[in-house]
This record gives C-alpha cells, structure tokens and sequence, in this order.
C-alpha cells in the first residue's frame, strides 16, 4: 500500500537515511556520519523545527548524590503501570547518563547550581530531583541548536521542507529508502526519493490526531502510518499521554495549546479548584507530583465535578523573580494570553501530549521490516509503558539512537536495487477531513473512553474513508496528490489503528481510561496489543505477553 502520488522524478543514493531533525533523528543521522555512511536527513520543516524544541521540562538522569539507575528504573516501571519491558527500561536508565554527557559535549548547555554542577529538578513520578534542565524552561530548545549546530558543522546533506510519503522496498522486502515531496519546489506534487539500505525513523508522535494538543502541527503521524502501509508491526497506540496542565485557552480552542511544564508542580505549585483548594492531597503519596495519568485523571473528575473547562495551576508563591529565571518560557506565554502567574493561578486542562506506542521495535531499534529502524516518540521500544514517565522522552531519543546507529555500522546493508513503484493504491482525503477526524477522536478516544464512544468513533472514521474510496475523476471535489490531503490520509490511518487498538482493551491502565471498565486487570490485560494492516487496509489486532517485548524477529532480521 502507498499513498497515491506520482512515482519519483529524482532520486539520490545513500547509505542511511534519517526521517526527522529532532532529537532521535539528529542524534543517529551524527552517529552514522562519523562511522564514515553516507547519510541524509529529511526533515518535514525546517532543522530543529519539529516537536523537539517545544521540550520544557528537561533530560531525567541518575546524576543526583544518591541517586542510582535502578532507583530511576523502580521510577519508570511504576509509572509505566505493568506495561514497560523491564530490559529496555534497563537499557535507558543505565546508558542514559553517558548519552547526555556526550550531548554535553557536542555543544548542550544545561543550567548549573551555584556550585557548577548540573542543577536537577523533580517532576511527576519522580522520587528524586534527576531532571537536568536548560535555559529554565527550554531544555527542547537548547537540545535542538546543540544538534542542528553539530549537523552543519558535519555539512551533513539535508532535505529540508519534505514530507516523506511511503517506504521503497526491495524484492525479498527490505527497506530500501523512502519517497518524499519537497514543499513548495518544482510541481505542486513533485516526488523524488532517497535510496539507503537503511532507514531511520525519527518523525515524532500523532498529536494533531486530537483537536487540541503540545504538538506543533506537523506531528502527523506520518512515520507510523508509512510503517502500516508498509506492513510493519505498532504497539500500544491505545496508549495517549494527555498532559494535566496545559494552559487553557478559551472553550473550544484547537491545534496546538501552550505547556505549562510538570516542573512547575516540580518546583512547589499545587492545583487548586475554584475555590483555592488542592485537590490531588490525599490522591497519591506524590500529591500534584503523582504519575501524569493519575493527574490527569483528577484534573478530568474535577472539571466533570464542577462543570467547568478547567481547573487552575498556583504557583504565586513563587515570586516574580523565580518566574523569570526558572520559567521564562511559560511566563512568556502566559502573559501573551492575558495571564500573569506571578499575580493569579494559571488556568489549565488536559490535553494530548506524548504517544507512548508506535511502531515496534526491539532493544536495536529494528522493526519488524528488515533495514527499517524507529527512535523516538514515533517508536515504542517497551520503555513507556502505559504511560511515560515524565522527561524519559528525550532521553529515550538519545540512547536509543545510538544503539541504532551502532547495529547499522556494524552490519552489511548491501541491498539490490528497490521495486519499481507502479501507479498509485491509496485514495486520498480531502484536506478539510483533517478538521473532522480531530473532532471525532477528541469526542471518542480523548482522556475518558468507554465501549459506545469508542465504535461511534470508528463507524465515523470507516465512513470518512468509505467516502474516500468511493470518489471518481468526476467528483466536483476529487482529492488531489499534497501536502494536507497526505496529512489528512496519514491522521485517518493512525486514528483507526488507535481506535481499533483502544477498542480492544477492556481495562483502564495508565493513560488509557476506559469509564466502562474502570479497574486495571493485571490477569487479563498485562500484555501489549499489536495492530497490523492487511492489504485491504483492515486491521489485524493481536495481543503478546510482556515477556515477549521486544518482537520475537521474523528470520530475515534474526540473520542480521
């Protein structure tokens, strides 16, 4: 399957190539470039432009005095609820402090104490302060110019504004590049295509999927639907983290909404109801620094409670000083809404933040398509779990990275020419259903899910591509070969395999809350759901015990 689009007016030939500039992306496109591979970065915006940047809290590390990685590891299984791959939580948690040394070294300025160390902060989950931090509230920022700066000083060759499109694959079925646009050069549709024995993808999460959420707009999901399409495996979809404190503002308002980071609750701000009082007291030993999904939860109940919008974020006590050199970021855009947290509590909801599945990969980041690798919040590597432990994402992006780029310096990749791409396959959405299926997914899938919300959803997401499939050249409206109606076509193909994968789950866990079934069932449901699409485009949903995370690998990637 592919989407429909013009077969490639041009290529280029590599040895690897990295979908995505963010951190994953960025870090294993400069580890292959100094292991002597030809590599190329396509990035769907500019470098350093994608969900990277928008990173507040910081980098969780075992650096504190006292701190160890299994304490860290004793953190992440919790919050991952009875879902995380206890190896590859091991894997982070253990190679993640040199990761960031060697971030450190390649440019990354974090803030220090007054004492030059590392100054580390404490967010949801965490029982120790571990998070190192830049800028105050722009570690994102300061992680993405570190590496976009060592990109260019390596003059390593980049695609910039280009959407990738579909997966190039060889005769026996390996990965054997990709296929791509670049926006606004040459024809409105012109396609051309990177052509590696090895792909990386590094494109982010799906956070436009929903109608209001931290994504920028460009997370798409486009990385797990080329991955479908492709035929490879996706795991835990069903799992949405929706972050309790972004910044409310105004009923019904859509696209991206502005962070208010779980460092501030980590630096002492307590939520509060209308009426001043804390509500999270009482409801988990950690208070307001509780798992995000128990967060969340209360934040959701006591809106339902009250028969608000929102609930509100206090943090006055911190002084004005305090906001302007722990927080400047959130100031900022606090006070651009009308907001001033230094004087008054700062409005705040739940709203979709972090995918913690995506597509399959074992402890390598290998997928099940020989040659095609995933890092980053696109991949699901068994290290969330039901639910991400607050600042394991970048972390996460940097070691497994580079245990990606170490498996493709050390394995031959000589691969034969790709298939021929024939003709087109998948019919396209008009770009006005991106609109649509956001509302529908919001309304369905959002922070609370039940059986009846669930199928209303899917029946409108099956008639949305019905429609799809039934228009002719004779339409008054065909869909045409683009950027948005791609979009459109990739949101449609992640929200069916979440919508089918949280369909399937008859318990709530971590981030996915089913009001229905509203208790964990560790005998029944301690296990992962694997959605796949058969040629047809329906899904195949199956399910696999935690043992057996990572995938037990086809034979042709067990010979690598």
């Amino acid at each position: 399957m592919r989407l429909h689009a013009p077969a490639p007016g041009w290529s280029i030939d590599a040895d690897v190539v990295v979908v995505g500039s963010g951190v994953a992306g960025l870090t294993a496109a400069l580890r292959c470039d100094a292991a002597g591979l030809r590599t190329v970065v396509v990035t769907k915006t500019g470098l350093g432009d994608g969900s990277t940047r928008w990173a507040q809290g910081g980098i969780a590390s075992a650096y504190g005095e006292g701190d160890t990685p299994q304490q860290h590891l004793d953190d992440t299984l919790v919050a991952g609820a009875g879902l995380c791959d206890e190896n590859a939580v091991r894997v982070l948690v253990t190679e993640g402090p040199d990761a960031v040394r060697r971030l450190i070294a390649s440019g990354a300025h974090f803030d220090s104490s007054p004492k030059g160390d590392l100054h580390l902060t404490r967010e949801g989950g965490h029982h120790r302060r571990r998070v190192v931090h830049a800028g105050g509230d722009a570690t994102g920022a300061e992680v993405s110019r570190a590496l976009v700066e060592a990109v260019r000083a390596a003059a390593l060759r980049t695609i910039a504004n280009a959407l990738v499109l579909d997966l190039l694959t060889d005769i026996e079925g390996r990965a054997a590049g990709v296929t791509l646009h670049v926006m606004g050069e040459g024809e409105h549709d012109g396609v051309g295509a990177v052509r590696a024995p090895a792909v990386v993808l590094g494109t982010g999460g799906m956070g436009q999927v929903f109608s209001a959420t931290t994504n920028p707009s460009v997370s798409t999901g486009d990385g797990v639907a080329l991955a479908l399409r492709a035929g490879a495996e996706v795991s835990d979809l069903e799992f949405v983290q929706f972050h309790p404190t972004v910044l409310f503002l105004g009923s019904g308002s859509e696209g991206r909404q502005p962070l208010v980071s779980e460092a501030v609750r980590g630096e002492g701000a307590h939520l509060v109801d209308a009426t001043g009082t804390r509500f999270m007291l009482g409801q988990h030993e950690l208070a307001e620094l509780a798992p995000r999904d128990i967060v969340a939860k209360a934040v959701t109940r006591q809106i339902k409670l009250h028969g608000t919008e929102h609930m509100y974020l206090d943090a006055r006590h911190f002084g004005g000083e305090m906001w302007q050199t722990r927080f400047p970021t959130i100031l900022a855009a606090c006070r651009s809404h009308g907001i001033d947290p230094v004087k008054e509590p700062i409005p705040v909801f739940p709203a979709a933040h972090h995918a913690a599945g995506g597509v399959r990969t074992d402890l390598h980041g290998r997928t099940t398509i020989p040659g095609l690798y995933a890092c980053g919040e696109v991949a699901c590597t068994g290290v969330h779990g039901a639910n991400r432990l607050a600042s394991n994402s970048l972390l996460e992006g940097l070691v497994f990275a580079e245990r990606i780029a170490q498996h493709i310096t050390a394995t031959s990749h000589n691969r034969p020419a790709p298939e021929t791409l024939e003709g087109t396959t998948l019919p396209l959405l008009a770009p006005d259903s991106r609109l649509a299926i956001q509302r529908i997914m919001t309304k369905g899938a959002g922070v609370v899910r039940s059986s009846s919300s669930l199928a209303e959803a899917a029946a409108h997401l099956e008639s949305i591509r019905a429609d799809a499939d039934a228009e002719t050249p004779d339409d008054s409206k065909p869909a045409v070969p683009g950027v948005e109606a791609w979009e459109a076509t990739n949101l449609l193909c992640v929200a069916r395999a979440l919508v089918a994968a949280a369909q399937s789950r008859e318990e709530t866990r971590g981030c996915h809350w089913r009001e229905d079934h509203d208790d964990r069932k560790d005998a029944a449901w301690q296990r992962h759901l694997i959605v796949s699409m058969h040629p047809d485009r329906s899904l195949a949903v199956h399910s696999t015990a935690t043992a057996e995370f990572p995938p037990t690998l086809p034979p042709l990637l067990q010979e690598q």
